[in-house]
């Protein structure tokens, strides 16, 4: 608590913060005072000239049907929960060069074709981000450019054109005067964002932040703005393929569920007409240890290829190694196959790969990961054209799984002819022949 002392004119009430024999307001002599004060009830008292907030009654508030600007990117726009949404600050995240800038440019054209868009980059001069943009054959007369870093400047730009969509490449690069830190500090990308998102709510505009991370994502920047943004957008590519993964992982406005397939092309992204090719594989379907299964990302099924190795452990514990499954969730499927089963797998290495670098988080998948298993250790693929969804308990009973008619569909849609399935699940629209098993045990026998 700071105790300050000050003098205080007892003929007009003037303060000075030194003794003198004059008041220097009225001309008072000897009317100086001696008097303490708390610093904290100062600014309490300044505090209360503020003034209460306003209450607002929710009930008087006319509000229309949610409207939704579409980019016309079907991929983008699941993702985003059916569109942009007016007055949203967004943050497009990712590692160097995965193709943030292009997606940001790709999405600023389609958007500009009946609304005003703002490209704001710190990082490219004019020239070099004309370049690119005719590069991608966007539309240069429906866009409008910034080449600029400070803050402030380019609120007051953003604010006289009033834009649909304000597009910053990328936050680390732009500061503020006010803040005495460099360019890309914690303090300076903080005030920055806030800034934005000041503009963001008060005048209706939507704010795409685009920011790098490393591979852990362990620097200031996008992972310090999670809590501050509208919505986390994540583009991931760790295949080294031209597909792409958009997923949000932070949406106030719609599902963290949805899945977006973008390939990178020599003209930018475009969207993946069939998503579930990608992870599906070629010519792996009468290999012993490839299996299909189907997995449910948001409201979309995806066709996942799962192949399994299992070999002879050669020394020491067996060894269990997977790509893009749980590992955890591997033990506990062997274990459970050694244990309900005549397989033997105490003295087998297992490896385990989802066909495209998909990340799978699906109970529905474990039909799958065991048929695969099961089909290497044997040394049998399984039938043509087959696919497996099923989710394994302890007891080695497969219990049914959620949306298993969606998945029964893309799995038709793609040419698929039978399915094994928990038995008490139906599917009557369709023409697959399905193999309805209660157990493990029933599995082996098919596959054996």
């Amino acid at each position: 608590m700071a105790i300050k002392k000050i003098y205080v004119c007892s003929h007009c009430d003037a303060q000075f913060p030194k003794w003198s024999g004059r008041c220097l307001e009225c001309g008072s002599w000897g009317t100086l005072v001696e008097n303490i004060t708390d610093a904290q009830t100062e600014k309490k008292e300044e505090a209360k000239k503020l003034g209460d907030a306003k209450v607002i009654d929710l009930r008087t508030l006319k509000g229309g049907p949610e409207i939704r600007i579409k980019s016309g990117w079907e991929e983008i726009d699941r993702v985003l929960g059916g569109g942009l949404l007016p007055g949203s600050l967004l943050l497009l995240s990712g590692e160097p060069g995965i193709g943030k800038s292009t997606l940001a440019a790709q999405l600023a054209d389609a958007l500009s074709n009946g609304h005003e868009v703002l490209y704001v980059s710190g990082e490219e001069s004019a020239l070099q981000v004309k370049a690119r943009l005719e590069r991608l054959g966007c539309d240069l007369s429906r866009l409008r450019f910034i080449g600029e870093t400070s803050v402030e400047k380019i609120s007051s730009a953003a604010l006289k054109l009033r834009p649909a969509l304000l597009v910053i490449d990328s936050i680390q690069t732009v500061y503020s005067s006010l803040i005495p830190f460099e360019p890309g500090s914690l303090s300076q990308i903080r005030a920055v964002a806030v800034k934005f998102l000041e503009i963001a709510k008060e005048y209706n505009i939507s704010v795409l932040l685009i920011g790098h991370i490393t591979k852990d994502g362990q620097i200031a920047g996008p992972k310090s703005l999670e809590h501050i943004v509208d919505t986390v957008l994540s583009l991931e590519n760790e295949t080294g393929s031209n597909y792409c993964l958009l997923r949000a992982s932070k949406n106030r406005f719609g599902s963290v569920n949805e899945l977006g397939v973008l390939e990178m092309t020599g003209k930018g992204f475009r969207e993946a007409k069939d998503p579930s090719s990608v992870f599906l594989g070629q010519g792996s379907s009468m290999i012993a240890g490839s299996v299909v299964g189907c997995v449910l990302e948001g409201s979309r099924p995806f066709l996942v290829n799962i192949q399994a190795l299992v070999t002879k452990t050669v020394f020491g514990y067996p060894q269990r190694q997977t790509s893009g499954f749980d590992l955890n969730r591997l033990q506990v499927l062997s274990a459970v196959i050694a244990k309900r089963s005549k397989i033997n797998l105490v003295t087998r290495d297992i490896i385990l790969n989802v066909v495209g670098g998909l990340k799978i988080n699906d109970p529905a998948l474990d039909l799958a990961v065991c048929a695969a298993i099961i089909s290497s250790y044997l040394n049998k693929p399984l039938p043509a054209g087959m696919a497996t969804i099923g989710e394994l308990g302890l007891g080695a009973e497969l219990r049914p799984v959620f949306r298993l008619e969606q998945r029964l569909k893309e799995a038709e849609k793609l040419g698929f002819k039978s399915a094994i399935i928990p038995e008490g699940a139906e599917y009557k629209s369709g023409k697959l022949k399905l193999l309805k098993i209660n157990n493990l045990g029933e599995l082996v026998e098919i596959l054996a």
